[in-house]
């Protein structure tokens, strides 16, 4: 059966390649009326102007490159947990897991929120004597803690406290490592950190409700900033957990991800704001992606280690009600599980492509407790092949590299279909997994469907296997540097396979 859908945009994506190849040649007059022409009938659909993809990886964790998928289906994939660390990370809020490199090697750095239980300044929030603590590892599995010697606690100074005495701002410090190209080796470490306090505070904004900027060279001594991010009188609460921050390579500018409530729902949210410098911010922007009666309590944004355009976010969805393990405080009556969302550089919104749990409480009753389930901000890479989460229990997480999600074919041949691309590069590689019977292939198609010279299915060398970066071939081994820069389109054929990202090098 024709595709009424698909015969209109082939028709105007080669109206619009013909547009661009004439445009050069055409009078002025000739040109205006042609865009006339175009305005009143229609531009060419925004899903089908082509993607420039350049040699970025692409992982399918949205819809983003796909236009049709046919005996096939976007699946989630579930991070498995690791055999339990000798010398874990501690159970605790607010953790950040960073990965470093020194002259050793690898370095991940792990930051946490900790208690002063020898603290006697004032209770500004509820969290009295809160510090910052800090872990270090090579392999990114066991831990250990260093006798750092920074500030006393318990009246002594051999412990791993970072940062203390400082009420309310440690109750959510939440660092990173600065990517930004010329970064002050001083400023090499950022963090935001500030809690304005419980309670509903429209029309409020005095000084020091706010995110105060930390800067650091080593990432373990830190020094105080400046208010950079105020409380507005308009919000009711915000800040009240983890507001994370990063340099976006994609944007070229800071971007910071923080709690707000929603309005008049009074939901746990999220809201979004930029800066050049991480000075000045802008106006922060409401992202709302709750769906109906959802709480988000944390988001732990990140861009993608091995995708920088891509953001992951792993919020903690807070289920009021609920929460029956034994001993439990019903006064704080809650249950919670981990989601998956992303965003791209750039968005202002979320994409909620699933909204099923990514990880779900488990069989530990402890795991349903009062605010059981948070997870590190920042997903790592701990081998070529796996990329670790680390959950407040202490437990680490896996996935394999890219595995977030992939397209999946089951016993029956499928079909995907992405949207009209430009690329560079002169080799496509896959991150792919197969049975020892499935099989993967791919043609390459001029804008308008049509399967290119040499680049056809039947030309295309079947792969199977489970390899995070597998090269695509065509007989006679055709290089696909003279495609480059063209529009294309790329269908997939997958039996018993799943398909998590795809680059051009």
């Amino acid at each position: 059966m024709i595709d009424p859908m698909k015969t209109r945009r082939d028709v105007w994506l080669k109206f619009g390649v013909l547009l661009a190849a004439l445009s050069s040649r055409l009078i002025p007059e000739v040109m205006v009326a042609v865009c006339a022409v175009t305005l009143c009938t229609g531009s060419l659909a925004a899903a089908d102007r082509p993607l420039d993809i350049g040699s970025d990886r692409e992982l399918f964790v949205d819809r983003h490159l796909i236009d049709r998928l046919d005996g096939v289906a976007l699946r989630l994939h579930h991070p498995v947990r690791a055999p339990r660390p000798r010398s874990p990370l501690p159970e605790k809020h607010y953790i950040t897991v960073i990965k470093d490199e020194d002259r050793q090697g690898p370095l991940y750095r792990a930051y946490w929120r900790g208690t002063d239980p020898d603290f006697a300044g004032p209770i500004h929030t509820g969290h009295a004597g809160e510090t910052v603590e800090y872990g270090e590892s090579r392999d990114g599995h066991e831990w250990v803690f260093p006798q750092l010697g920074l500030t006393e606690i318990g009246g002594s100074r051999q412990n791993n406290v970072i940062l203390a005495n400082q009420p309310p701002l440690l109750t959510n410090f939440s660092p990173f490592l600065d990517t930004r190209p010329n970064v002050p080796r001083s400023q090499r470490y950022k963090a935001l950190c500030g809690y304005p306090g419980p309670g509903d505070k429209r029309g409020t904004s005095e000084p020091g409700m706010g995110l105060f900027a930390f800067f650091s060279a080593d990432g373990i001594r830190w020094t105080k900033g400046d208010e950079v991010i105020p409380y507005q009188p308009v919000w009711r609460h915000a800040f009240d957990s983890q507001n994370v921050s990063f340099w976006s390579e994609a944007e070229q500018q800071y971007v910071c991800y923080f709690r707000t409530w929603t309005d008049p729902e009074r939901l746990r949210s999220v809201s979004r704001t930029t800066s050049a410098d991480f000075k000045s911010w802008s106006r922060p922007v409401a992202m709302r992606p709750n769906l109906p009666g959802e709480h988000l309590y944390t988001n732990q944004t990140h861009p993608y280690f091995r995708a920088p355009h891509i953001y992951i976010a792993l919020p903690t969805r807070y289920v009021p009600g609920r929460g029956d393990a034994p001993e439990y405080d019903l006064k704080d009556d809650n249950a919670t599980d981990i989601l998956l969302m992303t965003s791209r550089a750039g968005s202002d919104r979320y994409d909620r492509t699933f909204t099923e749990a990514f990880m779900r409480p488990g069989l530990q009753p402890s795991r349903w407790k009062n605010r059981a389930n948070y997870v590190a901000l920042n997903v790592v890479p701990t081998s070529p092949t796996e990329m670790s989460i680390y959950h407040r229990s202490g437990d680490r997480f896996v996935l394999r590299t890219d595995g977030f999600v992939s397209v999946h074919a089951g016993a029956e041949p499928g079909e995907l279909w992405t949207r009209p691309i430009l690329f560079s590069g002169a080799t496509m590689h896959v991150n792919v997994s197969t049975s020892a019977a499935g099989s993967l292939q791919v043609e390459i198609q001029s804008a308008d469907g049509t399967p290119i010279p040499n680049f056809t299915l039947d030309d295309c060398v079947p792969t199977y296997g489970d390899k995070i970066d597998c090269p695509i071939t065509w007989r006679n081994d055709p290089t696909l540097a003279r495609l480059a820069g063209q529009i294309v389109r790329l269908r997939f054929v997958l039996q018993e396979c799943d398909l998590f990202a795809i680059q051009f090098q």
